[in-house]
């Protein structure tokens, strides 16, 4: 089960001025575990956790631990995809 958060953003700046809008969507994924266990020895070991999986629903307590390796999200490397989208709007000028 893949976890992903959309936000959209409205570029009011160009929207004002003229009859086209654009909006920024951005996705947000969290790929392979980066936390290090071996830590306290003074080494470098990763689990090979390949992907974010959360253990509960949203909404619940467990939705930030890892249903593979049991981390926070925050050990896992975040991905952020930013897509524009453009649209028009027609307008009628009768004059």
């Amino acid at each position: 089960m893949k976890k992903r958060l959309v936000v959209l953003k409205r570029d009011d700046q160009y929207s004002r001025n003229s009859t086209n809008s654009s909006s920024t969507v951005r996705t947000v994924r969290y790929g392979e575990c980066q936390k290090n266990h071996a830590a306290n020895v003074g080494g470098y070991a990763v689990d090979g956790c390949r992907e974010f999986m959360p253990c509960g629903g949203e909404g619940s307590g467990d939705e930030l631990t890892c249903a593979a390796c049991g981390c926070h999200r925050n050990f896992h490397r975040r991905e952020v995809a930013d897509e524009v989208v453009c649209g028009s709007s027609s307008t009628s000028n009768n004059t």
